[in-house]
């Protein structure tokens, strides 16, 4: 049974909610970027500007620039891009390209739009943090000192007009490799074709899943062709396909497979917003679905209006200030067109192909917001290809959170053999 201030916050928000709303006010920048047409080439920028960096020796743009998504379709992403000063090498800076973790599904949630968004990570959980997301570039000064340029990529819906597809890997990755296209591209920055993709949790994803994007990598005709993959880092990734290996072929197994997905992924607010996001990503990515399939009417149209407006933080607040522990009446006791959303899921998901590139896993014991056994199964799977894909579980009781800056030195030194050409034994089991 609610409490009295239960019923009367809920009463608050569905007058809230059922007053007309608005998408979030963005800064000059991505308010124009969100008039613009998505064409052109493939990383090409169609819009930069020039911002201050707190990072020594270094220079940063605001950029946007073309990408795609999983069905072929072009967007536009934002981001921004960090290079050292003075003349670059004759080959050409190594290119870093930063996948970041959740931050939300909203415009205003792209990390690009914070002030001084070029520092290091910075983290909404752990005691340092000073805003109300995560933002900033792991080891972006280390890059710096070693000749790099860095790119982050905010993913496309994050700035940039449209629907984001928040988890959808496939996508993700593409605007990464996108974003190192971009900084390629880009005469002021000096970057070469040697390229390495690092992310963490979403962006995790997004790297192991960019690394198994062959064609699309090789795809000519973008705003840099041919560039050069040395190496993938994952910080605690999530892989939805590699825990959905046997999608059922019938309605009823599908159904049976989706409430124990479901299940799995609600046991308190915090994850039951991402996963509610994930859903209306993966709406985004294939649009023939309904939120109302796993939600009720009430739970699609509050997770739309939420997953609109408020990123990851804002949107769990929301939820426990609405609906307290009543927030699982939101989802339908039986989902329906399950199939269609299990297909999608994995379509959008990591491709099981063999990397093109070492990958590097790091990830922690405590970590309780992407399950390992989600990297396990993906390790196991492409190692079975005859990939080299490394997995290393840091030393104490590392979180989810802890985990990005407790292995910060690891991957630096691992990024900086694989771009100068260091041989690297297999990280396979028994491999």
């Amino acid at each position: 049974m609610k409490s009295f201030s239960q019923s009367l916050a809920l009463a608050c928000f569905s007058f809230a909610f059922s007053s007309a709303f608005a998408t979030p006010p963005l800064p000059p920048f991505y308010e124009s970027v969100t008039q613009m047409s998505p064409t052109g080439k493939l990383g090409q920028v169609i819009k930069k500007e020039q911002i201050p960096t707190s990072l020594k020796g270094a220079q940063a743009w605001k950029i946007a620039y073309i990408s795609s998504d999983v069905a072929g379709r072009q967007t536009i992403a934002t981001g921004l891009i960090i290079a050292p000063v003075g003349p670059a090498p004759k080959e050409g800076r190594p290119i870093l390209s930063w996948a970041h973790g959740t931050t939300g599904s909203a415009q205003n949630c792209g990390p690009s739009q914070i002030t001084d968004p070029t520092r290091a990570l910075n983290e909404y959980f752990l005691m340092s943090g000073n805003s109300w997301t995560d933002y900033g570039i792991p080891n972006g000064q280390e890059f710096i000192n070693e000749g790099y340029v860095v790119v982050a990529t905010d993913y496309q819906g994050l700035g940039g007009g449209g629907k984001h597809q928040y988890a959808v890997a496939g996508t993700n990755g593409r605007d990464a490799i996108n974003a190192a296209r971009a900084a390629s591209s880009m005469p002021e920055v000096g970057a070469g074709k040697k390229t390495v993709l690092y992310g963490w949790s979403q962006g995790g994803g997004a790297a192991i899943a960019a690394a198994s994007i062959p064609d699309y990598q090789a795809q000519q005709g973008t705003a840099a062709d041919n560039l050069q993959y040395l190496g993938f880092v994952a910080l605690a990734p999530e892989d939805v396909a590699a825990m959905l290996p046997n999608v059922p072929t019938d309605e009823a197994g599908a159904d049976k497979l989706m409430k124990g997905f479901t299940e799995a992924n609600v046991p308190n607010v915090f994850l039951f917003t991402h996963f509610t996001m994930g859903l209306w990503g993966a709406q985004a990515a294939n649009p023939d679905l309904k939120l109302t399939d796993i939600l009720t009417a009430e739970g699609a149209k509050v997770v739309d209006q939420l997953s609109s407006n408020k990123c990851v933080h804002a949107m769990a607040d929301t939820f426990n200030y609405a609906y307290g522990d009543n927030y699982k009446s939101l989802i339908k006791p039986q989902s329906s067109n399950t199939l269609a959303w299990l297909k999608t899921f994995v379509d959008g998901s990591v491709k099981p192909v063999k990397p093109v590139a070492p990958v590097v896993i790091y990830w922690g014991i405590k970590d309780t917001t992407v399950p390992p056994i989600m990297h396990e199964l993906y390790q196991k799977q492409m190692c079975a290809m005859g990939a080299n894909v490394g997995r290393i579980q840091l030393p104490g009781e590392q979180t989810h959170f802890t985990t990005p800056g407790v292995s910060a030195p690891m991957y630096l030194e691992w990024v900086k053999d694989r771009i100068a050409g260091k041989p690297l034994a297999n990280g396979c089991p028994n491999g």
